[in-house]
């Protein structure tokens, strides 16, 4: 078979600059690419070093990290494939309707990370922290950033959507480092409220665990049907809260006892009013 060596000529001699600009365009594309990478390099470094100085929650940290470096490499390959001299325009729209359809699937997951990236920002509670959110009341587990994990006094596990957490209140019991104990006790009616007041609060002072400042007291509260109602109000740290309670409960009942004071039960007076004249009670036998 015979080759046109003319033809053949004429084709590499078209062809040579078309290659020549090719080579120089792909070449061009790697040192964009080398370069851009070395720089998201320094970029990444430095954020990184910025989140390690400050504050911020270590899982957000991490996502706005890899968000941000996958950002960036999308913009590097754009540049990239500009500098190849394809057109990315429609690249750009392809990304921007893609991005708008997995918005608009994902709208609760969004609303989650939106709520997940508040949280972990304001931090209206953190691990360990005992919360009442969206009916349940329990220590915090885990932060995510779509979900919140929350252990309830039963063990029982709940994820609770941070997109809710972040629209409703929260209740945080661990915010403070000191509560208010508070305990209601009830004394017979005729009872001497003033001695009654001096038992309660001496048998408060000898528990260590209950703040001289602000200092316990002993308020009268209600008439109750069958008592007298008092509001015993004392502050302790966060963490002997209940134990304070329990604790003081018993003494307080023991001591009440002990001084010969009455803690009533519901109980009612009855009494019955007959008509003049006699009454002939008589006894029914059930057939």
């Amino acid at each position: 078979m015979e080759f046109d060596t003319n033809s053949l000529e004429g084709i590499i001699q078209s062809a040579t600059p078309l290659v020549l600009m090719a080579l120089k365009s792909i070449l061009i594309a790697v040192i964009v690419y080398l370069i851009g990478k070395w720089v998201i390099g320094l970029a990444m470094k430095a954020l990184t070093k910025l989140f390690d100085k400050s504050d911020l929650d270590k899982s957000l940290s991490s996502f706005l990290t890899s968000f941000v470096r996958g950002l960036l490499y999308v913009l590097l390959i754009l540049a990239v494939l500009a500098t190849l001299g394809v057109e990315v325009t429609a690249f750009v729209a392809i990304l921007g309707a893609a991005g708008l359809a997995v918005g608009l699937a994902l709208q609760g997951s969004l609303a989650n990370f939106a709520g997940g990236v508040l949280i972990l920002v304001f931090k209206p509670f953190k691990i360990g922290d005992t919360v009442e959110a969206q009916g349940t009341l329990g220590s915090v587990e885990k932060i995510d950033i779509l979900y919140t994990t929350i252990r309830q006094f039963d063990n029982k596990v709940v994820t609770v959507p941070n997109g809710n957490l972040a629209n409703n209140n929260i209740t945080n019991f661990s915010e403070k480092p000191t509560r208010r104990v508070e305990m209601s006790v009830g004394v017979a009616y005729g009872t001497d409220l003033k001695l009654t007041r001096k038992i309660i609060l001496d048998t408060l002072k000898k528990d260590e665990r209950i703040h001289a400042d602000p200092a316990p007291a002993v308020y009268f509260t209600n008439f109750g049907d069958n008592s007298l109602d008092l509001s015993v109000r004392c502050w302790s740290d966060a963490g002997d809260l209940w134990p304070v309670f329990w604790d003081n409960m018993e003494n307080i009942k023991e001591a009440l006892e002990e001084n010969n004071i009455e803690v009533p039960f519901p109980q009612r007076d009855v009494h019955h009013f007959f008509p003049e004249g006699n009454i002939e009670l008589k006894n029914v036998e059930k057939k």
